[in-house]
């Protein structure tokens, strides 16, 4: 079989797939008319996020077995199209789940204890203690929607904590002895501290918007890992301003390019973010660490070769 990667990953992918037969071609500059133009000559693609895979696509690929996405989220493949063209969708969420529930942590831990900007003041010349108390995580209710692979990594990372976690997702009985299933609104009465781990999809498009934020009985924290779009930034904005929001850990954006590797625009809300010491903001990076690039191409392999080898 042929196979057509379309971004870099770890080079184990091309190895070990070379060695068990299957032949790799690697294209990581054209765009989607000239992949277009060769695509009906491949077996299995193997992709990230740089290239939308849409119907029209997908309809092209006339031989095209599977579709492996290096990371979590497939919402830049026409997933009812592929399963119509009988084309097996793969991801691999257990790649980089240990890394993204790190990250959450330390983004939080961060926020509630001002460490970044008292480190910055500091380094500026500037002691202040009073002004700069931390607000402890003992205690709290932690709240997680989504659990799947990133939301129980999550809550397992939290059994130390003294939090009493408690999740809400569409699949029933999918509670353990790290957190307790909950409805959505039952999180919204209880929680102070809310993390996102869902896919995007249209049910979950601005999902925390002003009447989630109001709904909310306490005010709390917002973490999100999942998609900028799960977020309706103009109402996190107010409900920062308001104090609803105590604090945002974003490591996702709404105006993110579909690639994830640059912000498409700015705007009055984007800008209030960047500067606000309530809002930590990175660039995509929570499953991005030296591990999980490694652990993600392991898992890719894996699963290719269980279904097609």
């Amino acid at each position: 079989m042929k196979i057509l990667q379309l971004d870099k990953n770890h080079p184990l992918i091309a190895e070990q797939l070379s060695a068990k037969g299957f032949l790799l071609d690697d294209d990581f500059t054209s765009g989607y008319a000239e992949v277009l133009d060769k695509i009906s000559g491949y077996g299995g693609l193997i992709i990230r996020s740089r290239i939308p895979l849409d119907r029209n696509f997908l309809t092209k690929a006339k031989n095209l077995k599977f579709i492996a996405r290096v990371g979590a989220g497939m919402e830049n493949i026409d997933v009812s199209a592929a399963e119509e063209f009988g084309i097996t969708l793969i991801n691999s969420p257990e790649g980089n789940r240990d890394a993204v529930a790190e990250h959450v942590l330390g983004m939080l831990l961060l926020l509630t204890n001002r460490l970044l900007i008292s480190s910055a003041e500091v380094k500026n010349g500037i002691w202040k203690r009073e002004e700069n108390r931390g607000d402890e995580l003992w205690g709290k209710t932690f709240g997680i929607i989504g659990y799947g692979n990133m939301g129980k990594s999550v809550a397992k990372r939290l059994s130390g904590f003294g939090v009493n976690v408690v999740f809400h997702d569409i699949k029933p009985n999918l509670g353990d002895e790290y957190a307790t299933q909950v409805t959505l609104y039952q999180l919204m009465d209880e929680a102070e501290i809310v993390s996102l781990h869902i896919p995007l999809t249209p049910e979950t498009h601005y999902l925390i918007d002003e009447a989630f934020i109001s709904g909310m009985k306490h005010d709390f924290y917002l973490i999100n890992t999942s998609r900028g779009n799960n977020v309706k930034t103009k109402a996190l904005v107010e409900g920062l301003k308001s104090g609803k929001v105590k604090g945002a850990a974003l490591d996702v954006l709404e105006f993110e390019k579909a690639s994830f590797d640059h912000l498409e625009m700015e705007n009055g809300d984007l800008n209030f973010l960047l500067n606000s010491d309530k809002a930590i903001v990175t660039p995509h990076i929570a499953g991005w660490t030296h591990q999980s690039k490694e652990k993600l191409a392991q898992v890719i392999v894996d699963k290719i070769l269980a279904q097609f080898y």
